[in-house]
């Protein structure tokens, strides 16, 4: 791996921060690090404040989706409100249609199927619209390339609002109103929102009209927490404060829904890793499994009982999507040796029997293994769908627009990204994206980077300095839990590889002639022993976290790489 430190930040404005907030110095260098350098910037960093949201009318078309919304209601029109199959879609549907359901009887909710339908809007989901004499669609995460379905659905008197937080293309669909932050034309503060954090400005933008105020839609902010750490965005700015007060009710008085999946994982507290990797892929494995109407159905659901055996139904999908991932990478893995593409710039794989709904976790997968730009493929209908990822620093969507003579269609971000081609053109696409890859990816991208924060001395480590460290979370994008370097460390001669097959590994650290020693531990880092061993100097990087162990809370180190003094 490449260590890259941070470079240092100006001296004068961090130690005046250090005064002010009376901190150590290096956690005031973390935060000028963030791009908080006064006392006022600090206050509203540590103590993230509802009412610091943006006015949602800033957003451009906002009025227009509140008054058609407005007219609706008074009319009694029936309205269908559409999401994507993920986490970011479901819970979109499950906020929006839960709030409008207070204030309007005929809601209903809309998931396309992700193997009948694909991504984004449908025209079966418009047909339903129009079979079930709805005239308004609401899209949620999704929309904003669906120029031929608002037309469509124009044609046959429906209507559409758009909340999407993608990038649009060159034109914009011709819908009442299109809420994207990313639009070039709007103005809105805050262009990191994700596709429920729309959702949540445009119901307060609703509630606005009803004398509600923010405090009124607190509880509504579990499903937006949920979100902003499933859809891997910017924890800054409003995604910090909505995701701030989100795990607070997340820990505190969360919906049924989610009350029933913390029952059965039997967690005390909830951090946002913890909703990264145990309440977002167990909502997202309804859609991957089955259908995405099981996630909106446990997220709406009002009886605990019921939550419960929703919640039991969602956990044996994750089981199965557990299984069917396993399985998945370990064929595409071969199929690359087999084909001798380790040395490619780029890995593009292909089987007309991989599961539709996890080839996006397997190319995850496959840069943990092989740490290239990844394209997994499967059949889907007479096409080919396909879930891109990338590594850090490399713009996959921009790769995908230089293919975009084999695509039939793709969306997506910077690192995810989804697109669908014709099976003929299979062998010109892999070619293409590779020569994209290989001419466009810089040398430094394709080793694995460690981005360091700060080197530190082991003697500041002290339960006032992580208990400070601590005010820094939520944790996420742009305000990454802080890495730190320290040299001239040694193991006590404890030292050990543990694991069932001895692959982690576990020391006991001092530094210099300081013999306190400190608890660290490696996972996947079982092949760094010899480096610990014999009282070698070794330098490493690590997070400061609490380990729990019969009934003793202490701090220790997780190291992240070890290398030679």
């Amino acid at each position: 791996m490449r260590w890259n430190i941070k470079p240092e930040p100006n001296t004068e404005t961090t130690l005046k921060l250090a005064d002010e907030l009376g901190i150590e110095y290096t956690l005031a260098k973390l935060l000028v690090q963030r791009g908080i350098e006064t006392f006022d910037e600090a206050k509203a960093f540590f103590r993230p404040n509802l009412n610091d949201l943006h006015n949602p009318y800033l957003m451009k078309d906002m009025d227009k989706a509140v008054e058609r919304i407005e007219k609706a209601i008074f009319e009694g029109e029936n309205i269908l409100i559409y999401g994507d199959y993920d986490v970011d879609g479901t819970t979109s549907v499950s906020l929006l249609s839960s709030y409008l359901k207070t204030i309007h009887p005929t809601i209903a909710t809309y998931i396309p199927d992700r193997y009948d339908e694909g991504y984004g809007v449908s025209y079966q989901g418009i047909d339903f619209a129009e079979e079930n004499d709805f005239t308004l669609i609401i899209a949620l995460d999704c929309g904003i390339k669906a120029i031929d379905k608002v037309a469509y659905a124009k044609e046959k008197g429906i209507d559409f609002i758009i909340c999407d937080h993608h990038r649009p293309g060159n034109e914009i669909p011709d819908a009442v109103a299109v809420l994207d932050p990313k639009r070039a034309d709007c103005e809105y503060p805050y262009k990191e929102l994700c596709g429920c954090g729309v959702g949540f400005k445009l119901i307060q933008a609703l509630a606005t009209n009803r004398n509600q105020t923010i405090d009124d839609l607190v509880s509504y902010l579990d499903l937006v927490a949920t979100a902003i750490a499933a859809d891997i965005v910017p924890i800054t700015g409003e995604n910090r404060i909505l995701a701030y007060f989100g795990l607070q009710v997340i820990n505190s008085n969360p919906r049924t829904g989610i009350k029933a999946m913390i029952h059965q994982i039997k967690k005390e507290e909830l951090t946002i890793t913890d909703v990264v990797f145990i309440i977002a892929p167990r909502i997202n494995a309804a859609g991957r499994i089955k259908h995405g109407n099981y996630a909106v159905e446990l997220l709406t659901e009002l009886d605990f009982e019921t939550a419960v055996t929703f919640a039991a139904e969602i956990e044996n999908n994750n089981n199965e999507r557990k299984e069917l991932d396993k399985t998945i990478t370990n064929e595409a893995i071969q199929q690359i040796e087999q084909n001798n593409e380790q040395q490619n710039f780029s890995t593009v794989v292909y089987s007309e029997n991989w599961h539709k709904g996890v080839i996006g976790i397997v190319a995850s997968r496959l840069i943990e293994t092989y740490y290239k730009p990844t394209i997994v493929f499967t059949k889907s209908g007479t096409k080919l769908a396909a879930s891109a990822r990338s590594v850090k620093g490399f713009d996959v969507y921009e790769a995908l627009e230089q293919c975009s003579e084999f695509i039939e269609q793709f969306g997506g971000h910077k690192y995810a990204a989804g697109l669908t081609i014709d099976e003929e053109n299979y062998i010109n696409f892999k070619n293409k994206f590779e020569e994209v890859v290989k001419n466009t990816l810089p040398e430094e991208l394709r080793t694995p980077e460690i981005t360091i924060d700060a080197e530190i001395s082991l003697s500041e480590i002290t339960p006032k300095f992580y208990r400070i460290l601590n005010q820094l979370a939520p944790f996420g994008p742009q305000n990454m839990r802080p890495v730190f370097m320290a040299s001239g460390l040694r193991d006590n001669g404890y030292g050990k590889k543990v694991g069932a097959d001895e692959t982690h590994l576990k020391l006991n650290i001092f530094e210099g002639s300081n013999q306190q020693t400190y608890n660290a531990i490696g996972f996947g880092l079982g092949d760094k022993y010899e480096l610990v061993q014999n009282g070698n100097s070794f330098k490493a990087v690590f997070n400061i976290d609490e380990n729990h162990w019969n009934g003793f809370t202490s701090l220790q180190l997780l190291l992240k790489d070890i290398k030679e003094e």
